[in-house]
C-alpha cells in the first residue's frame, strides 16, 4: 500500500515536469522566430504564469500594441502628384528693322529750285576717296550728272519737277517735290559682295499753293489767250502708298506676299471745274520701264481691274467718293522670272469733269463673285470688261468737255515672302 502510493507521486511529479518542459520549448521557439505567425494555442491549456508574462510583454518579444506603435513611427506619408508639363519657350517676335542708306553731308549739296526744274551741285569732296566711286554712280533719282566742273570738282544736276523719278507731295499750303540724291552699292572689285550700303539725301522744293491776286498794287497785265488756256490746263495727278485706313500716305514700301496695296490716284485741280480721276491702265514691271520684260498689266480696258477675273485674287477699286480721288487695292505678287524682289507701277491717269456721266470709256470696274462692279455710276458700264471697251469712232468729245491724260510712275514696291 505505502509502495504504491509512492509511485503515484512519482508518476505525477513526472507528468507534471514533462508539461513543464513543453512549454517551456514552444515559447522559445516562438520567440527565437518572431517572423513567423505565432503558434496558435488554446488559452485553457496556457499556464496561469505564462499567460501572465505573454500579457506583461518582455524585450524579446513586444506586445501586439508595441508592434502597432512601432509600425506607426517607421511609415511616413508620400505625397505624389503628376509630373507638370514641360513648358515650350515662346520664341521672341521677330523685329523687322528698316535699314538705310547712309546720308549725304548736306553742306556739300547746292539746290536751286526755279520755277519749273531743279539744279544740283554736288561736291566730290563729300564723297571721300572711296574707290568705288564714279561719276555715274551717283545720280538724282536715277540721272546721271549732266556736267562736272573740273576746276572745282563740282557734279552738276539738272531735272524739270517732274522729272528724273521726283515724288510731289501736297500740303495745306505747298506743293512739295522730292528728289533722291544716292549713289548705289557697288560690288567690291573681283567679288560679289558688298561692304556699303549706298549714300542718300533728300532734295526738296518747296512751292506755295495760295497766291495774293489781289488788285490793291499791281499792274494790270493782259495775257494772250494761250497762256491763259496753257495755265488752265495744268493738272497734277498723283499715285500713292496709302495707309490701312486711308487718311496718310505709307512711310514704308515693304509688303509681304498676297498682302493688300492700298494705292490711291488723285488729280490736283487750280482753275478748273470740278474734275473726276479715272484709271485707263497699269502695268507692273521689275524695272522702271513699261516695256521691260516681265510685265504684268493688272487694269486695262479703261478701267477695268482684271487681276482679280485672272488670279482670283482680292484686288478691286474701292467706292469713288470723291470725284477728284480714286482708290484701288491691290494684292501683292512677284515675278516668277528674275531675283528682284522690287515692283514697279505704271498707270496712265486721265481728268475729266465730275458731272459727266460714267460709260465704256469712263469707269472703274472691278470683278467679285464672277461679276463685274462699278466704283461709281451704273454696273452695266462693266459688261464690256469681259471683251472689248474700244474706243468709238466718230465720237463727240465735246459733250464730255476737256479731258487729259499722263503716265505716273509709283515705286519701286518691295515684295517679300513670309518667313513663319
Amino acid at each position: 500500500m505505502g509502495f504504491n502510493q509512492v509511485r503515484d507521486g512519482l508518476l505525477l511529479l513526472l507528468a507534471v515536469s514533462m508539461t513543464t518542459a513543453q512549454w517551456t520549448s514552444l515559447e522559445n521557439i516562438k520567440l527565437s522566430n518572431p517572423g513567423q505567425p505565432p503558434l496558435q494555442m488554446n488559452p485553457g491549456l496556457t499556464p496561469q504564469w505564462l499567460q501572465s508574462a505573454s500579457q506583461a510583454g518582455s524585450p524579446g518579444y513586444p506586445s501586439a500594441d508595441q508592434a502597432q506603435q512601432v509600425i506607426q513611427q517607421q511609415i511616413k506619408k508620400l505625397n505624389w502628384n503628376f509630373p507638370a508639363m514641360p513648358q515650350i519657350p515662346t520664341p521672341p517676335p521677330l523685329v523687322h528693322v528698316d535699314r538705310y542708306a547712309d546720308p549725304i553731308p548736306a553742306q556739300g549739296v547746292t539746290v536751286r529750285c526755279n520755277e519749273t526744274s531743279v539744279y544740283v551741285e554736288v561736291s566730290k569732296d563729300v564723297l571721300g576717296i572711296d574707290p568705288t566711286f564714279t561719276m555715274a554712280s551717283l545720280t538724282l533719282g536715277g540721272c546721271t550728272p549732266k556736267s562736272m566742273d573740273a576746276s572745282s570738282q563740282v557734279l552738276i544736276y539738272e531735272s524739270p519737277l517732274y522729272g528724273c523719278k521726283s515724288r510731289l507731295t501736297v500740303t495745306s499750303d505747298e506743293l512739295v517735290y522730292i528728289f533722291t540724291l544716292g549713289m548705289s552699292p557697288v560690288p567690291i572689285r573681283g567679288t560679289p559682295i558688298l561692304r556699303r550700303a549706298g549714300t542718300r539725301v533728300f532734295i526738296q522744293c518747296h512751292y506755295p499753293r495760295f497766291h495774293n491776286v489781289s488788285s490793291s498794287g499791281l499792274v494790270p497785265a493782259w495775257l494772250p489767250y494761250a497762256s491763259a488756256q496753257a495755265a488752265q490746263e495744268l493738272l497734277v495727278f498723283t499715285l500713292r502708298l496709302m495707309t490701312d485706313d486711308w487718311l496718310s500716305e505709307r512711310t514704308s514700301n515693304q509688303y509681304y506676299l498676297g498682302e493688300l496695296i492700298n494705292i490711291e490716284a488723285s488729280v490736283l485741280q487750280f482753275h478748273h471745274v470740278p474734275l473726276r480721276v479715272l484709271v485707263d491702265g497699269c502695268v507692273a514691271t521689275t524695272v522702271p520701264d513699261i516695256n521691260a520684260v516681265p510685265r504684268y498689266f493688272f487694269i486695262e480696258n479703261f478701267g477695268c481691274l482684271v487681276d482679280a477675273e485672272l488670279t482670283q485674287s482680292s484686288s478691286q477699286f474701292m467706292p469713288q467718293t470723291q470725284a477728284n480721288k480714286l482708290r484701288f487695292q491691290l494684292e501683292a505678287f512677284g515675278f516668277q522670272q528674275g531675283n528682284s524682289s522690287l515692283v514697279y507701277i505704271t498707270c496712265i491717269l486721265k481728268a475729266t469733269a465730275a458731272s459727266s456721266p460714267a460709260d465704256a470709256e469712263h469707269k472703274a470696274c472691278s470683278f467679285s463673285d464672277n461679276r463685274w462692279t462699278a466704283a461709281y455710276g451704273a454696273d452695266q458700264v462693266c459688261s464690256c470688261c469681259s471683251s472689248s471697251c474700244g474706243s468709238r469712232k466718230g465720237r463727240d468729245l465735246s459733250k464730255r468737255g476737256m479731258q487729259l491724260k499722263r503716265e505716273v510712275n509709283l515705286g519701286p514696291i518691295v515684295v517679300v515672302e513670309n518667313v513663319w
